[in-house]
């Protein structure tokens, strides 16, 4: 199957930092009187870009009587992730195998900041595999769902969005992949990944849903 570029989401399908940002967020969020199911969860914020996950996250707080977020929230969950990510983080099984085989222009569209976007790649050696075309939301105008950022990282690379293919493990994501017109593939070989996640993704319209970057691979080259 060929498509003349691959558009990459970060957490959760090249490395494998969702389940870590999943665990610290519900726990920091549960102490201030913020529970969520985790398919709640997943399917409210997983794929948000930072400032509309702490506005929605906000509103919530407001909306239980307790108003605005903490102001130490935001910097003592930033604390709490980054720690374990220096610790624990890894790439997902496979996605090297894959990067070395593929040819063609890639690149990695996230919601992260762009900071820890490239911090995350270089402490897992995934950088080299994409620099110069690292994306993250803060450089556009609207974060997932909205297309912005995919259709950004295409004009980056010089490729039509119908020639794209989007590789993502969250509902924003794929919605956002849709409205840029591309090819979108969810993505369920992480370690956050749970029972429903891959119905969640065929509900949001994903064209297809894989299991593992193994399962990827073979794909591509049919």
């Amino acid at each position: 199957m060929t498509f003349e570029a691959i558009l990459f989401d970060c957490d959760g399908v090249l490395v494998d930092s969702e389940k870590i940002y999943v665990e610290v967020e519900r726990e920091h969020l549960a102490r201030i009187g913020l529970s969520y199911s985790l398919d709640e969860y997943m399917g409210r914020f997983q794929g948000l870009a930072g400032a509309d996950f702490f506005a929605t996250l906000d509103a919530d707080h407001r909306a239980l009587g307790k108003g605005p977020l903490p102001e130490t929230f935001g910097p003592e969950l930033d604390a709490a992730t980054m720690e374990r990510i220096d610790r624990e983080l890894d790439e997902i099984a496979g996605i090297k195998s894959l990067l070395d085989a593929h040819n063609g222009p890639r690149a990695v569209a996230s919601s992260s900041r762009l900071q820890r976007l490239i911090h995350k790649l270089k402490h897992t050696g995934l950088h080299d595999y994409f620099t110069p075309h690292i994306y993250s939301g803060e450089q556009v105008a609207n974060g997932k769902p909205a297309p912005d950022l995919f259709l950004f990282a295409a004009s980056k690379l010089a490729v039509t969005p119908e020639r794209c293919l989007v590789i993502e493990d969250s509902a924003n994501g794929i919605k956002a992949g849709l409205a840029a017109g591309m090819t979108v593939w969810g993505f369920v070989g992480g370690g956050h990944s749970h029972d429903g996640h891959a119905d969640s993704l065929h509900q949001a319209g994903a064209h297809r849903v894989v299991d593992s970057h193994d399962s990827l691979s073979t794909l591509l080259a049919a």
